[in-house]
């Protein structure tokens, strides 16, 4: 005979006979890891920043590339390019260049946005000279074959026309329009028929014309000898060169609040929330004590708007707020998806959010308790090569670098509660904020219409 087993629910787990389980006194903070490293501009106009974290014995590489462009074929361009990168030079085809890389547990990829070309990679230690060599071959001789940029090029309009059916990039393209009308920042994604035009020289032009050192930046993390890694890359970079500058994004307008536009998805049985506002770049003086208003807010799963439309409510499975850096500016970001019938509840009960945040501002235990949470986050991304790599890489696009990221967890804990309280206040207030809702109208109209502050179709 089979037993059912009886398992204990999570409140059960938390209680005993005398009440709850009390919940452990939080750790003493460690302090960030002492990072040494070297900041320093080539010759050739590229920064390169070395950091040593020999955890172990692998080397994490990032260069950052900026690469606007206002031409309305430049997305397309761009992306068929970043899939075509690593496709073969003079010395190296697309094999070689993945056999030289396999030989070290190596890799390389890339991607592009309106703002960067990225190339990503990785490597043992010890085979960090064969990927710096690699890299420099195709920033230097990358060739672009014909058959490899036909061959991508038809991959990457398959892929967006089954992305363009996907809600949230449905979402994510309707709120860079509202936010930003005809800026190229929309581009995010070429069109299908625009990819299907890029010819190989094309690409070319485009590389000779774009992929330059002067303004870029590499990041390299890992089990390394930060100064003697600096003359590796001179060594391997020093045919990259150029007079010209890389292009970068156009700056942003600010992003200014507004009525919420409905984006008709008919049929649809879940609808997607997007909010946004203008917020702070990390260089700003405010920047600490709006980063933990925004764990208060929605930045983390016990934030009040979770607590609300997830946990009390049932409206959706996941909401979230936080920043969105690009270039020089950033804004604030409130998501949500949501089934049809509590669309608009979701959509007041986050406006409520906004408001309760400034009327009923965060008191000192949340922000202790986001304050923990902040640091505690920020070490553990950092504590592998990977996520300090991607750090560093982020915010060298800024300006920034390891100084900020380890003096960062101070910053946030010399933030007082007033000073939270002023930024939730300065920030946060409903009016702020413009954005889409993107769903079946025929579901939704009535009770956004009802609701009010919705620009229907």
């Amino acid at each position: 005979m089979t037993v059912a087993k009886s398992y204990r629910s999570a409140e059960e787990i938390g209680r005993t006979t005398l009440g709850p389980r009390p919940v452990p006194e939080l750790g003493e903070q460690r302090p960030a890891a002492d990072l040494a490293s070297v900041d320093t501009v080539l010759p050739n106009g590229l920064r390169v920043l070395a950091v040593r974290h020999a955890s172990v014995p692998t080397v994490e590489l990032r260069l950052r590339i900026p690469f606007g462009g206002t031409d309305p074929l430049h997305s397309a361009r761009a992306e068929v390019l970043a899939e075509t990168l690593l496709t073969g030079t003079t010395r190296r085809d697309r094999v070689a260049i993945d056999t030289e890389l396999a030989l070290i547990g190596g890799e390389l990829g890339t991607a592009v946005d309106p703002e960067r070309l990225s190339v990503s990679g990785s490597s043992l230690a010890e085979g960090l000279p064969t990927l710096l060599d690699v890299l420099a071959d195709v920033l230097i001789d990358a060739t672009y074959p014909d058959n490899e940029v036909a061959r991508e090029r038809e991959r990457l309009a398959e892929r967006i026309a089954v992305a363009r059916t996907q809600p949230r990039v449905i979402a994510r393209e309707a709120l860079q329009r509202r936010r930003y009308g005809d800026h190229p920042v929309v581009r995010e994604m070429p069109e299908a028929e625009d990819v299907a035009t890029v010819d190989p020289d094309a690409v070319r032009a485009l590389h000779a014309a774009a992929v330059l050192p002067r303004g870029s930046v590499l990041v390299l993390v890992g089990d390394l000898d930060p100064e003697k890694v600096v003359d590796d890359v001179v060594a391997a970079v020093g045919g990259w060169s150029s007079e010209k500058e890389t292009t970068p994004l156009q700056p942003l307008p600010d992003v200014q609040g507004g009525d919420v536009l409905l984006v008709p998805r008919a049929g649809a049985v879940q609808s997607q929330i997007r909010l946004s506002a203008q917020a702070v770049p990390r260089t700003d003086e405010r920047y600490a004590a709006l980063q933990l208003a925004n764990l208060v807010f929605g930045g983390y799963f016990s934030s009040r708007l979770v607590e609300n439309i997830r946990e009390d409510k049932g409206y959706t499975y996941g909401a979230h707020s936080g920043f969105e850096f690009t270039g020089e500016t950033a804004t604030l970001d409130i998501d949500a998806d949501t089934a049809s019938e509590v669309t608009a509840a979701a959509l007041m009960e986050t406006r409520y959010e906004l408001t309760r945040l400034r009327v009923v501002p965060p008191s000192e235990e949340e922000v202790a308790a986001v304050r923990q949470y902040a640091v505690g986050s920020l070490l553990i991304s950092t504590s592998s090569q990977t996520g300090l790599a991607s750090q560093l890489a982020a915010l060298t696009g800024v300006g920034l670098g390891v100084d900020w990221l380890t003096g960062h967890p101070q910053r946030l804990q010399q933030v007082t509660t007033e000073q939270v309280v002023a930024a939730a206040r300065e920030f946060f207030a409903p009016e702020r904020f413009t954005g889409v809702v993107v769903g079946d109208p025929d579901a939704l109209t009535d009770g956004l219409a009802a609701l009010g502050g919705v620009v229907l179709p």
